[in-house]
């Protein structure tokens, strides 16, 4: 075990010294520019990163789930980009699973000693029933967090595949895992607080877990977020236009496509492009996989 005043997200940031007599323009220069080197140090981990959106990708085409846990700031972004799997991409809301240490109440509140707590961990996860076809990605940016460690074991004993991802290029606990995706966020602009650079980066690189897992698996057609449920009238609207793009029809033809197809938007191109009716169209793009490229061969 190595020492946390050794830890890089514990030390003091020499660019910010004397924040403290800093005017507040020059203080938000300097959070500013600390922010920018964030992404050149999530470039560095895109290697281990893509480890595990294979990871991934495998559990959910077998019928397995991923997990986030974390502490703190940590298990607040878990929990955050889980969430907003099923409305952006129309998946089962446990395709994606965010667990926190202290439970919901510490998505709101800071629940003291959570992330030092290794049973509760354990309990946290056995109503989930972790088995092979599972992975699961403790979050820990210091990689201090007992919760996450013991999380990671238990999942590592059921036979799941397992990730660790820290701000620090070494964790202050190590864990046997199958991948560990260390990025190297420096020093804080002020001393410890991980929910700045670290919690940048933490974020990033869930969003690629997620997004490249959900676009390899035919979630997306272009860019576009075909996959959608069009659920309120920000997404009849979007969901009207992407069907609109990809077709061709006219923006009232397109709507009243989407409502046919029960507000899919996916249901309603393939509708509109093979000249079909919904079940049809659902049976089109089961036998593609999913992929929208290949129900309406384009």
């Amino acid at each position: 075990m190595i020492k946390r005043e050794t830890l890089k997200t514990e030390q003091q940031n020499k660019n910010s010294l004397e924040i403290d007599q800093f005017t507040i323009p020059k203080i938000l220069e300097t959070i500013n520019k600390e922010d920018q080197k964030i992404a050149f140090a999530v470039n560095e981990v895109l290697s281990d990163v893509e480890e595990v959106v294979s990871y991934a990708k495998s559990s959910l085409s077998s019928g397995g789930r991923v997990f986030y846990v974390g502490a703190g700031t940590s298990g607040r972004l878990g929990v955050l980009d889980a969430s907003e799997c099923p409305p952006t991409y129309s998946v089962p809301k446990d395709w994606f699973i965010g667990v926190i240490a202290g439970g919901d109440r510490a998505l709101q509140e800071s629940i003291e000693g959570a992330e030092d707590d290794k049973a509760q961990a354990k309990t946290d996860l056995l109503d989930f029933d972790i088995n092979s076809k599972d992975t699961l990605i403790g979050i820990s940016c210091s990689g201090a967090a007992r919760y996450v460690i013991s999380a990671l074991e238990h999942a590592k004993g059921k036979g799941a595949k397992t990730a660790y991802l820290i701000t620090n290029p070494t964790p202050f606990l190590s864990a046997e895992v199958d991948t560990v995706i260390a990025v190297d966020t420096g020093p804080e602009i002020i001393a410890g607080s991980t929910r700045m650079k670290a919690g940048t980066a933490t974020k990033m690189i869930l969003n690629m877990i997620s997004t490249a897992t959900m676009i390899s698996m035919g979630k997306v057609y272009g860019n576009l977020m075909i996959d959608l449920m069009a659920v309120n009238d920000k997404l009849v609207d979007r969901g009207t236009r992407i069907i609109q793009q990809v077709t061709g029809l006219d923006y009232d033809a397109s709507k009243e496509a989407l409502f046919e197809a029960n507000k899919s938007v996916k249901v309603a191109i393939v509708m509109i492009s093979n000249s079909c009716d919904y079940v049809k169209a659902l049976e089109l793009i089961k036998m593609a996989n999913g992929s929208l490229r290949n129900a309406i061969n384009k």
